[in-house]
């Protein structure tokens, strides 16, 4: 029995290290992602449609009182649009905004500070939640993105408890993305594709399968919550659609189809240009800008209000279906009736929402075209408020719109059909609408997979050839006219960015390196002394200082973080060294190595201050200056900091092209360039940046040998001895850690 309870008593750690590793595998921290996003989506969706029926309900109680209607159709966005705003910016102001361009910063990178913490993470979840329930066109699937990647970050550090190990970083921020798309409609499929088009360059393989995995499981709990409160009777797509399946298009429509597509091109790019003059005017120093930024209630609180008075329903929203709200709307745009066929006569059963689009005295071409221009400003200035706002959502409901009234023409045409093998085939309009949200979505981001997202949505894939035809025309206009939206504000909010390369361009591989880097590299050698440290340390900022075996050779031996030189520069000339250094004959004036040791190893935290102090009034200054002289022209003690023996090194023939990839692919922020071991100079993203910019502006472009090289040293010859010492390099994390600071203001 004593030999039994002790081998019970050996088992029982293991099955405690055994359940504690598993806990820590990646398929749970997955579940467990999932499960969270799904739960925090499905309540958000919850609570904003059970405040959009509360809007509804209230507006049709006071039927009759049109002053009553009107200001509960203005008032109850702004108090929410409000609520938003102050939360936001008392909380985190780190969660205004959709949030991809700044996890697009990070995955390539750079550190933003608090944008990945759980207080940014119950900002935006709160704050989106009323910015949905207002009504306004604010789309749910950019921050959605953000809100996954934040749980993804926090559940991590919960998760490494049990696994012992940290998770990778940019590992859980691309599971964390793609589940933020995945669970926001349900679409796992595009989510994941949508996720690594929007906020990746290259992506790893390896996680792949937990991408999907996360996402799947997510979208699948998202669902059956629905069906657990009864929204719906199963698990099925969130916009579903019944359109013809035997005979969806004939191939005669395929012209229309394209110009859908590259109308939506257009229509995609102006949409991000006018959104990127807006914040630009808001961020323009001018006396209105300066009032709106003091006072930061007023600029939302007027786009609410403006907006609700345009889209009150018994004024001009008769005229667009202003009562609608965008979910609504695409519900509508995707139905199975021909409204042009319909309006004039009698309301056909099971019309539904539909009929909020059919007035009788302006034509149906006339309400689609005015839902069109009027909400294409509305959405393009809502997600420039300070709330978390997305612009999917709105961009999506007005590619339905343009689609829609293209389908309407098109069936205004063509009355009776197609005629196809003897049989006429009627034309449908809601396919239209399904390929131009899709195509319109894609224009605006720059994706393809979003035509993956409307076949989850709706259900069927019977339009998928002239969809992938509408959104490939779709992209190939809009990317030739303007950036993506996630890249405009990258560069409007001046978050560190990396410019694509133009494809084709044979001045990619005519530029190299030598072309492109800087020269006058600081560095310290295996002979530099403490003075040349400090002098160093104080000329730059530099983040990193190369290693180099001697100033003659100029062999790369490693390279050296700032943090560490700092802390053997204050050990070096601390006074704790000072007092454990002390010559041997100054004994009777100041305590022996041994004593302070002994204090030292005992804790007597009051009498080794004593004994500093009294140090300190037993030496003249002249006596401690000199000894600080004398250890300033001792070499370095390397032996006593840690050096990254290998730092990423590039040569001088290396081309632009294998450079961009290189950075692209490793996510550097800087490169040291060597030949035949020997340091020659540094590259940087400015450097890449600058070369890449000019390279794409004029298509075949041969810049000289050293041409960068040669402006930079006209340049520091104007500048002063501290701007001379500071490379680009520097300048780049300078410039980093400057936005970070705004953005901890704002």
């Amino acid at each position: 029995a004593t030999r039994l309870l002790r081998e019970r008593q050996l088992k029982k750690p293991r099955v405690q290290r055994f359940l504690v590793t598993k806990l820590g595998e990646d398929w749970i921290f997955l579940v467990l992602l999932g499960i969270t996003m799904a739960l925090v989506s499905w309540t958000m969706d919850y609570a904003s449609a059970k405040s959009l029926q509360g809007y509804k309900w209230m507006y049709r109680e006071l039927r009759g009182n049109i002053l009553l209607q009107y200001l509960v159709w203005v008032i109850y966005p702004m108090v929410l649009i409000i609520f938003a705003t102050i939360f936001c910016h008392l909380v985190a102001p780190q969660a205004i905004g959709s949030g991809i361009p700044e996890m697009k910063t990070i995955l390539r990178g750079v550190v933003l500070k608090e944008y990945l913490t759980l207080r940014a993470f119950i900002s935006k979840v709160v704050g989106l939640t009323a910015a949905l329930g207002s009504g306004l066109p604010i789309g749910k699937e950019g921050p959605f993105v953000h809100i996954a990647s934040m749980c993804a970050t926090v559940l991590s550090k919960f998760m490494s408890f049990f696994s012992g190990s940290p998770y990778c970083y940019t590992d859980i921020l691309t599971v964390g993305c793609a589940v933020g798309v995945g669970c926001c409609f349900g679409t796992p499929l595009g989510g994941v594709l949508f996720s690594i088009e929007v906020t990746s360059t290259y992506f790893a393989v390896r996680n792949y399968w937990r991408g999907y995995f996360a996402a799947t499981f997510s979208a699948f709990i998202f669902r059956v919550l629905s069906v657990i409160n009864k929204d719906t009777v199963t698990i099925t797509a969130l916009f579903r659609t019944k359109f013809r399946m035997d005979f969806p298009f004939d191939l005669q429509e395929l012209p229309a189809f394209a110009i859908i597509g590259i109308g939506c091109g257009f229509l995609g790019a102006f949409f991000v240009y006018l959104n990127r003059q807006v914040i630009l005017f808001m961020k323009r120093p001018n006396a209105i800008t300066r009032f709106l930024t003091k006072y930061r209630v007023i600029y939302p609180c007027v786009v609410s209000f403006v907006i609700a008075t345009l889209t009150f329903p018994p004024a001009l929203g008769q005229f667009m279906a202003g009562e609608l709200m965008p979910r609504e709307s695409i519900n509508s745009m995707f139905d199975n009736f021909t409204w042009n066929k319909i309006w004039g006569a009698p309301v056909p059963a099971g019309l539904g929402l539909s009929s909020a689009w059919l007035h009788p005295d302006v034509n149906i071409f006339i309400v689609i075209a005015l839902f069109l221009i009027m909400r294409f400003w509305m959405s393009a200035i809502s997600t420039t408020m300070p709330v978390p706002s997305g612009a999917f959502m709105p961009v999506f409901v007005l590619g339905a719109a343009f689609g829609r009234l293209v389908g309407e023409i098109m069936a205004a045409l063509f009355p009776h059909g197609i005629l196809f093998d003897g049989i006429l085939y009627r034309i449908i309009p809601g396919g239209y609408a399904v390929i131009g949200a899709a195509a319109m979505s894609g224009a605006v981001t720059h994706t393809v997979s979003t035509a993956v997202i409307c076949f989850e949505i709706t259900g069927q894939i019977s339009h998928v050839l002239p969809m992938m035809v509408a959104v490939i025309l779709a992209n190939m206009v809009a990317q030739g006219l303007q950036p993506s939206l996630y890249d405009s504000i990258i560069q409007v909010k001046k978050l560190p960015y990396f410019p694509e390369l133009g494809f084709g361009h044979i001045s990619q591989h005519n530029v190299f390196v030598e072309d492109i880097m800087v020269r006058k590299v600081k560095f310290l050698c295996s002979q530099s002394t403490y003075r040349e440290l400090l002098h160093l340390l104080e000329s730059t900022t530099l983040k990193t200082i190369p290693l180099v075996d001697s100033k003659e050779s100029m062999i790369l031996l490693g390279s050296i973080e700032r943090s560490e030189l700092l802390a053997l520069c204050d050990w070096w000339l601390s006074a704790e060294r000072r007092i454990l250094m002390q010559d041997p004959d100054l004994s009777g004036q100041i305590i022996s190595d041994s004593e302070v040791q002994v204090l030292y190893l005992s804790s007597s935290f009051l009498n080794y201050l004593l004994v500093v102090v009294l140090d300190l009034s037993w030496h003249f200054l002249k006596q401690v200056k000199a000894w600080e002289e004398s250890e300033m022209d001792k070499p370095l003690d390397f032996d006593q900091i840690r050096i990254d023996p290998s730092p990423f090194q590039l040569v001088e023939r290396t081309s632009l092209h294998k450079t961009h990839t290189l950075f692209s692919l490793l996510g550097l922020s800087h490169a040291y360039v060597t030949s035949i071991g020997k340091l020659v100079g540094v590259v940087a993203l400015k450097e890449l940046q600058k070369a890449i910019e000019g390279s794409a502006s004029s298509g075949v472009l041969m810049r000289p040998p050293l041409a960068s090289f040669r402006d930079s040293t006209r340049k520091t010859s104007k500048a002063s001895p501290t701007s001379v010492q500071t490379n680009t390099f520097l300048y780049i994390w300078i410039n980093q850690k400057k936005r970070t600071h705004l953005y901890h203001q704002k």
